[in-house]
Parts: structure tokens; sequence; C-alpha cells
């Protein structure tokens, strides 16, 4: 029996069912991984790509709780300091290592998401624009900048390039501001009219001239990368990797180091901007009998700011703001009973119908006396972010998935930016405190920025009495580096 002739009908009918059958076959081993994988199953393709520059100490522990999250791949590793870095080269054996940021972004900038920056205060603003001007999120270890000028730029940059972006103060995700604001809204403390804000830092030698012998510069330190904008110095011991804070060269002292975690909770809850004017009184140092010491090169072993805010819809009138440092406290609150803690950093609230505190980090709340914080029966009305202020890696990473203006951060520079300027702007009260200028007559100095009141114009960025502070608004930075705006 002959077989049956197929009509150009029947095979144009077959040909379109074999090839919709294999475009079906296909659709089937496509499927995109993560529904393969189940609910929680992320595909590779929706990971977040991050580059982390400075890896040691808290750089070390960023990039360790953004791959927590299981969204976020750790790709690159940029370190001046190869000690600093093993344990990060060990923990993640697939990122590629460098030591200069500048070939990494070059070399690596179209496999790379998201920049975590965790360097000391003097290079965190070129590294953060670098990596802003090539469109990738950033998430900046506090405070944002070394200078005034540079925390502006980035605030800006921020909106201009539509990057996701997070200061690593942690607090600002904790449940624990969010109750402070609860709190106030409900009317339990009535207006602010004091905010006083302490720590026990520095934790670090501050106060002191710069040692007079060279060290030898570890075989694993690349000093000139590690200096980056700074000035030409020598290399001295136990710099690197912490004691930098108490220079002015490279830190901002203790107000920089703490100021963010302590100063964030009333900036934030009371709606504060930048300050109207700022006073300071700094510790001594004397070397002799007499003879107080002069060291402008160094932060002061203790300080007390005093700051003036506007009025705002939470606040009695102008706010005054004071922040002390060096174990320097205010006074004892009287509702505290005898044996209560007032702790080592701290934040009180003082307002028109009582008092709540907190310690650092917004962590902690009450209110005074400490018996009502149980007592009170506030409802919550803001939302908390998952994990609290663990969850500060978590959100940044899923902003960054999400992709700029998605997703409201707690932290982000239109935020960070001011709140690191008005301690900027107390730091400069400091250094105009060590502003001299010798004598007529040839005996010894004067010294015109103490016991002033420096007024600050925050729209044009400048104290409008007293010029000379105006130096240490923004550095010269060494030959080679930029900020490129």
């Amino acid at each position: 029996m002959k077989p049956k002739k197929h009509t150009q009908t029947q095979n144009d009918s077959r040909r379109n069912f074999i090839k919709h059958a294999a475009v079906a076959a296909a659709g089937l081993m496509i499927v995109p991984r993560h529904v393969l994988g189940g609910k929680g199953y992320i595909a590779p393709s929706d990971r977040l790509q991050i580059a982390g520059i400075g890896v040691g100490g808290k750089g070390q522990s960023d990039i360790a709780s953004f791959a927590k999250t299981g969204k976020a791949d750790i790709a690159f590793l940029c370190d001046v300091d190869d000690r600093r870095a093993a344990n990060s080269i060990r923990n993640f054996p697939r990122a590629k290592y460098y030591k200069d940021y500048r070939e990494m972004l070059d070399k690596e900038h179209q496999h790379i998401d998201a920049v975590s920056i965790s360097t000391p205060d003097h290079n965190h603003a070129v590294q953060t624009m670098a990596a802003m001007q090539l469109g990738k999120h950033v998430y900046v270890q506090k405070p944002l900048t070394h200078d005034i000028y540079e925390a502006r730029k980035l605030t800006e940059a921020a909106q201009r390039y539509k990057v996701v972006t997070q200061m690593g103060n942690q607090g600002s995700s904790g449940d624990g501001v969010r109750r402070l604001q609860e709190w106030l809204d409900d009317g339990q403390i009535g207006k602010v009219e004091t905010v006083y804000c302490w720590t026990d830092r520095p934790l670090w030698p501050q106060g002191i001239t710069w040692p007079a012998p060279a060290a030898e510069i570890p075989k694993e330190l690349d000093w000139n990368l590690w200096l980056g904008t700074a000035r030409e110095l020598r290399y001295i011991d136990k710099l690197v990797p912490f004691n930098w804070r108490g220079w002015w060269e490279f830190g901002t002292g203790a107000l920089g180091d703490m100021g963010c975690h302590l100063v964030e909770p009333p900036f934030r809850i009371l709606d504060l901007q930048y300050p109207k004017d700022v006073q300071c009184s700094v510790g001594s140092v004397y070397v002799d009998e007499f003879k107080r010491g002069y060291f402008p090169e160094s932060c002061p072993p203790s300080s007390h700011m005093v700051m003036t805010y506007a009025k705002t819809k939470k606040t009695k009138g102008d706010l005054t703001l004071h922040w002390m440092d060096g174990g320097i406290k205010p006074e004892r609150p009287a509702e505290l009973e005898a044996n209560e803690r007032f702790g080592d950093n701290g934040v009180l609230f003082i307002g028109t119908r009582g008092k709540m505190i907190c310690d650092v980090y917004g962590s902690n709340p009450r209110l005074l006396p400490t018996s009502r914080t149980n007592e009170v029966r506030t409802k919550q009305t803001i939302e908390r972010i998952p994990g609290s202020a663990e969850g500060h890696y978590g959100q940044w990473v899923e902003g960054c998935l999400a992709g700029f203006g998605k997703m409201k951060m707690s932290s982000p520079f239109e935020i960070a930016g001011p709140l690191t300027e008005t301690l900027l702007i107390a730091n400069l009260a400091i250094r105009g405190f060590d502003i001299r200028e010798p004598r007529a007559d040839g005996k010894g100095y004067t010294y015109p920025g103490r016991d002033l009141k420096m007024i600050w114009d925050s729209q044009n960025i400048r104290v409008t009495n007293f010029d000379a502070a105006n130096q240490f608004i923004k550095r010269e930075y060494r030959q080679g580096w930029s900020l490129g705006v």
C-alpha cells in the first residue's frame, strides 16, 4: 500500500506544530530560576553586584551584612592595606581584589551595581563621587564626608545621578528612633525646647602633637594611596587603622565619629536642617605650669558645642542643641532615680510637658520618669524596618534592586548630607578656636575665634562674622586628586 501523499496545507500545519512545540519546550527551559528554585530563591541576574572600598574593620562587617541578605554578591574588594583586607579576601574568595579604587572602577564598572565605602573620612567624598558618576548606588560609612563643601556636593550629586544612597548610621533604621517620634507626635513631652547629646569618645589620642619620630611603613600598606586627598605627610606609628580619627587632616574627631549616631534622632524627629549659629568650649591640655598646649593639628580631648536651630512645628521656639564629648555630660535629670544609669552615650529631650531619653543609635528609648515608658500607651504609627537597625543593610540592598526613587531609605544623602554638615559646622567652631594671630608687640598671640558665636549662612555655606574660619569649609586636595565637579 502506497503511503499517503501530504498536501502542502498538511505540511505547513505539521511544520507549524513542530515550531510551536519547540518554542513551548524552549519556554519551559528558560523559566526564571527563582521560579524553579521556589519561594525566596534569587536568580543570579537579580542579585546586586557590590564592590567594597575599604574592606577591613567596619568595612568587613558592612559587606558581610550585605552578603547575609541573600540578595547580593560581593564581587570586588579594594583596600590599600593587605593586612586589613585579609579576612574579607578569605570570606569572599571569588571576589577580585584591587588596591586602587580608581583602577577597580575603571576596569570593572560594567560589572558593578553598587559600591560600599568604609575608608578614613578624608577619602569618602572622592570615592563616593567617582562611583556615583558611573551610575553606581552607594553605601558610605559615617560621617558622610570630611568637609562641609563635600557634603553639599554629594547631596546634590545623588539626585543628579539618580542613584540609591545610604549612610552607615544603622540607628536611623532602628525601632528606637521611631518610638521616640511616636511619643513626640502623641504629645507626651510637649514641644521640645532643648536637646543634649553626649559621648565618652574619643577612645583614641587627641590633644597631642604630631609624633616626632617617623615609623617604618608596613610592607602591606600603600601609604600614598592611604593618604589620598591629604597632604604629603610621613607615616607615624599607630595612625592606621584607627588613630587617624584624632587628626584634622584625616578625621573629624569625636563629633564626626559619634555625632551621626547621637544627633540623628533629634535631627530626624524634630525636622531640623542647618544650625543658625554655633559656639564652643574645648578641653585644655597643659604641658607645663601655667602653659597651655597648642595642638591645632589634633582634635581636642573634650568639647562642648551649643547650636541653635530655627523653630519647627515640633519645637517651642528656636531649639538649643548641646553636644558634649570626652566624658562631659549634662546635668542628671531629676526624674531619674538615684541608682538609674544615665549612660556614657545618650540623648536627652527636654520638652514643655516632659522629657525622654535614649542611648546611642536611638536605642533603649525611655520616657522620664522611666516608669512612664511602660505605662504610656501610644499607637504605633510609623512603619518599622524589618530587622530594625540591622535591617539598614538589607533596606539598601532592596532599594538598589528596586532602583532609584522606588523605595524610601532611612539615611539617604538628602538626610545624611545635612546631618553631616551640621556636625562639621560644629567642628568649624572648634577649629576656629585654635586660629591665632601674633600680638603687635611680639609677645605671644591673640585668639580671635574664641568666645564667639559663629553665625552660619547655610545658603552660601559660610560663617558671616569670622571669615578666618571659612578656610576649613573646603580643603585643597593633594595634587592628582579631585572631587570631579
